[in-house]
């Protein structure tokens, strides 16, 4: 299969999306089965999904990295990337979402929208990526569909509309009505799901579908001209038309086409195929990508012509089986093996040696692809993600990712002479991997730190270093990763004159610094009269209080929520250096942040806890011991959910403790909030 032979109207590149255990991993399972990529269904509770290919995903029965594959629905080729749903691998679905024209998102029929399921919605609306909905799981005991329509409308503030309804529920369930088609679709248990019958609707459910259908006429109206004609004038309507107005509409972002089905018993995944080939976009239906020129700054667009320049996208970087991966996007132009490519940021060239189609961990190897084109490219020494492709003959820089900050650290130490040495090697390539791992030497204690996004996130680093490397380690207790601010406005004048290699360098700054209130960041102002110093020294003054700002001086940890106004500065003709304005400012901030009541701020983060009644008591005794915040209350489910705040420094170990006290009945999420001062 080669993208060459695609045109581009009949590539769809997507993403399946949800919270954990709404079923991501087990749809795209059957999607591989259904379009012939796979010969036998892999379950995610035996550890045998394609996609979830890591031995730590197979033992904890969850996705850990986000896995591409390609697939044949009919005419269309579908590229498709399976995202994790737990929070704490939260970059590997921000990193697919930058690359794809769509999304279908996947909701638990009993749990409905999770907490999980807002985050990975919202970075899909950040990067404007039209969706679908999947409602899973109709066949389990206190499957609700319209329930979970309703929470997509209130938690998500989407606007569904209802493309299915379904024929029975919890173990009646057994196919859906196609509102579209007015056709009834029931799926043969013999086949494994392969096989099911088109019919007329059943009496029993002719009164529910034409009610239904009636209001999807109701919402195309809203959004489309010749429905809203026909729909006035109540002509009947033709099906072509339905689907170019679900189509404009779902591009547009005004709607969410909602689907329902089992995965797990094999119903209702080739309707979702045809949705996602007929509703979501090709890469020509989206607008052009944007980047800049690095030189210029001039704004360029990318289009998606392989006759154009040629602009791609690294989004992830994968270290396998201690080779470089690198997976990117090709946006415009066309990428070729054994070509010379351009990197702007780092402003060097380097040679694709192999470009590889990816099927999960599987591979084939292709010569030329072009724009639309989800590839691995292997030859990459130094690029990174979010780094761009270019050639050097017409560079464009494309917008770089944004990423989480980590929250917790452990210590890890070498168990062997031998583990030392790989060690250091091994944590270069997991930090090339993933931009939310962080490594450092501790300058007191000369321990190796790592810092990342939860327990889980460090806990599977640990496990990787053994199993893919043989690099053994002993592990220290997790830490938090605090911040640091000030409590009041404070000053601080500092003169530098040093000699350094033969050279003076003199400079003295002036800063007055101020507190802001929590989640501002950090502000940098400017105050100085044009005379007082030669503009080119002005970057290099706001580069000292910015890396001044990465390690506070109170106790090391990074600032935040500070403005830093510069009021006065000199120079001397001859001896002022950029160097010397630079380390100037850096002192002048640490004399300021030293007088202006410097003290820690912690991670707070939002949790919540689903419990049966009987236990709702000591659930919440033990979150108020933690202090904890009960922020609200409410019934889901048969479950009492608990939606609280609490410092993440008394929420090690929780869900042991949670376990125990309601008798492994318990299940908790828990994600970053916001910093604040201990106790507050």
């Amino acid at each position: 299969m080669n993208t060459q032979k695609t045109k581009i109207e009949n590539l769809r590149n997507i993403g399946i999306i949800a919270h954990i255990d709404a079923g991501k991993t087990t749809v795209t399972e059957r999607i591989l089965y259904y379009t012939g990529r796979s010969y036998k269904m892999g379950e995610v509770h035996d550890g045998q999904a394609v996609m979830d290919w890591m031995v730590d995903e197979q033992e904890r029965g969850i996705t850990i990295t986000s896995a591409v594959t390609t697939c044949q629905w009919k005419n269309t080729e579908i590229q498709l990337i399976d995202t994790p749903g737990h929070v704490d691998f939260t970059i590997e679905v921000e990193r697919s979402l930058r690359v794809l024209d769509g999304a279908v998102g996947v909701f638990c029929a009993v749990g409905g929208v999770e907490p999980q399921s807002e985050k990975v919605w919202r970075q899909a609306d950040k990067y404007r990526v039209p969706k679908i909905a999947f409602v899973n799981k109709m066949d389990r005991i206190g499957a609700d569909f319209f329930g979970t329509v309703d929470m997509i409308r209130e938690k998500l503030k989407a606007r569904p509309v209802l493309l299915q309804i379904p024929v029975g529920r919890e173990e009646t369930f057994t196919g859906v009505i196609d509102l579209v088609e007015m056709k009834q679709i029931v799926w043969d248990d013999e086949t494994l799901g392969a096989r099911f019958e088109i019919t007329d609707i059943e009496d029993a459910y002719r009164e529910d579908a034409e009610l239904y259908r009636d209001r999807l006429m109701e919402s195309l109206a809203d959004v489309d001209d010749t429905i809203m004609e026909a729909y006035l004038a109540e002509t009947p309507v033709e099906t072509a038309d339905i689907v170019k107005a679900i189509r404009g509409a779902v591009n547009r972002l005004a709607l969410v086409p909602v689907l329902c089905g089992s995965a797990l018993k094999n119903k209702g995944v080739q309707p979702l195929l045809d949705a996602v080939a007929l509703y979501l976009p090709s890469p020509k239906d989206v607008p052009p990508i944007e980047g800049i020129h690095p030189d210029t700054g001039d704004v360029i667009r990318c289009e998606p012509k392989a006759s154009g320049p040629l602009a791609a996208l690294i989004f992830k970087v994968s270290i396998i089986e201690g080779r470089k991966l690198s997976f990117a996007r090709v946006y415009s132009g066309r990428l070729m093996a054994g070509e010379e490519v351009y990197n702007p940021l780092r402003k060097q060239k380097e040679k694709i040696s192999r470009i590889l189609k990816m099927h999960a961990n599987k591979r084939e190897r292709v010569e030329e692809v072009g724009p639309g084109a989800i590839v691995g490219v292997v030859g990459l020494k130094d690029a990174s993600t979010g780094e761009t492709l270019c050639r050097a003959s017409a560079p464009v820089a494309l917008e770089r990712m944004e990423f989480e900050e980590p929250v917790i650290s452990i210590a890890v130490e070498p168990k062997t002479h031998a583990d030392q040495e790989k060690m250091t090697e091994v944590l270069s390539k997991f930090s090339a991997e993933d931009p939310t791992l962080r490594v450092r030497i501790d300058e007191d204690t000369g321990q190796t730190i790592l810092s990342g996004m939860g327990e889980l996130h460090l806990e599977i680093i640990v496990s990787r270093m053994t199993r893919e490397f043989n690099t053994r380690v002993n592990v220290g207790r997790p830490q938090v990763v605090y911040r640091e601010t000030i409590g009041k406005e404070s000053a601080g004048t500092v003169v530098f004159d040093r000699e350094i290699a033969g050279q003076r360098h003199f400079a003295e700054v002036s800063l007055v610094l101020r507190p802001l209130k929590r989640g501002s960041g950090n502000v940098f102002k400017n105050s100085l009269a044009p005379e007082a110093i030669p503009p080119q020294f002005l970057p290099d003054i706001e580069r000292g209080v910015t890396e001044s700002f990465e390690s506070g001086s109170f106790m090391g940890y990074p600032v935040i929520d500070v403005e830093a106004e510069v009021t006065g500065a000199s120079f001397k003709e001859g001896m002022s250096t950029s160097l010397g304005f630079g380390v100037c400012a850096s002192m002048a901030c640490k004399e300021a942040f030293s007088k202006g009541g410097p003290f820690l701020l912690e991670p707070i983060m939002n949790v919540d806890v689903f419990v049966p009644d009987d236990y709702i008591g000591d659930v919440i005794g033990d979150l108020n011991a933690r202090g904890g915040k009960i922020e609200a209350m409410a019934v889901k489910a048969g479950m009492q959910e608990i939606k609280a705040t609490a410092p993440l420094s008394r929420m090690f170990g929780y869900s042991t403790a949670l376990r125990s006290a309601t008798q492994g009945k318990g299940t908790f999420s828990m994600q970053f909030s916001h910093f604040d001062s201990p106790g507050k």
